[in-house]
């Protein structure tokens, strides 16, 4: 985090997790084998089939289950709660890090990549693309310091159900700090129009626990309004109602079959590298089944 520029900074995550895989990504993450197809000229001969070669007098190549590139559409909370954060850096800056690696990480992958960030409304907004300049132009938006002051999910999300037409990824990086009904309810909207959705939830590790050690006034940074608080007093009432919060999230997340992670700023990123890895393997697996079954029904 300490290092300035956020595209150098995404791309030292994505080396450093490419170095701890056993094997090399750039041979596919998905090594599930699917099918075969007819070899065409361009594709990596690794992948011919010889054995089935000798058999047909043909070449097959072996496929994939994620073999497709991936559009994806990173979301990304720019209200003034994000502004918080009790370490040296915000949830606002480690979220900005999170959504450059993603990308960063995606265009090593050669699939599209796009960009929102919102407050109470959509601010910016770059569809997904896979083009030489395409990934500095991300890098050049999420640089961009925070504006906004309340959050509102509600239509933000509604925005983006109704902008972005292709089926993909859509991957939410907020705190999460609205109430869910709103929330699953604008999900549902999503999951409705084919998109797979991915929440990353970012907490500070103090809010999450009210680790404050004296009584004092706190400031509500979206609102501007004060609170005196005692955390001996209010420190268990606020655990309480905290994980109410999340606990229904994540109800919300089942229901309607989205991924969901939660991450605190204390956290290596590298880690939510491997939880995207995993939703993009499962959204592979999910395609395959609906492909499968359609072909069973003709």
């Amino acid at each position: 985090m300490r290092i300035r520029s956020l595209e150098l900074r995404a791309k030292v995550v994505v080396e450093g997790f490419y170095a701890g895989l056993h094997r090399s990504p750039y041979h596919g993450f998905s090594v599930e084998f699917s099918e075969y197809r007819s070899y065409s000229p361009g594709d990596d001969t690794r992948y011919l089939d010889w054995r089935l070669y000798a058999r047909s007098d043909r070449y097959y190549v072996k496929r994939f289950e994620d073999e497709t590139n991936l559009r994806c559409q990173l979301v990304v909370d720019g209200s003034r709660s994000m502004g918080y954060g009790s370490l040296s850096y915000t949830k606002a800056e480690y979220a900005r890090t999170l959504a450059a690696t993603l990308a960063y990480f995606l265009s090593t992958q050669r699939d599209a990549v796009g960009l929102a960030t919102f407050d109470a409304r959509l601010t910016d907004y770059l569809p997904p693309r896979y083009r030489p300049g395409h990934l500095h132009r991300v890098m050049q938006s999420l640089e961009r310091p925070l504006t906004g002051v309340s959050t509102d999910l509600a239509a933000p999300l509604e925005e983006i159900a109704n902008t972005v037409a292709k089926r993909g990824m859509i991957v939410i990086i907020s705190d999460l700090l609205a109430p869910v009904d709103a929330l699953e309810t604008r999900l549902g909207y999503l999951r409705a129009r084919g998109h797979e959705v991915l929440l990353f939830r970012i907490l500070d590790p103090a809010e999450r626990d009210l680790s404050l050690s004296d009584p004092g006034v706190l400031v509500d940074l979206e609102s501007g309004r004060e609170f005196y608080v005692d955390p001996g007093s209010a420190r268990d009432a606020y655990r309480r109602r905290f994980d109410e919060h999340a606990a229904a999230v994540a109800r919300a997340a089942i229901r309607l079959s989205v991924d969901y992670a939660t991450l605190t700023t204390d956290r290596p990123l590298e880690f939510a590298l491997f939880d995207f890895l995993n939703a993009r393997l499962r959204r592979g697996r999910r395609v395959l089944r609906r492909a499968r079954g359609s072909r069973r029904g003709r």
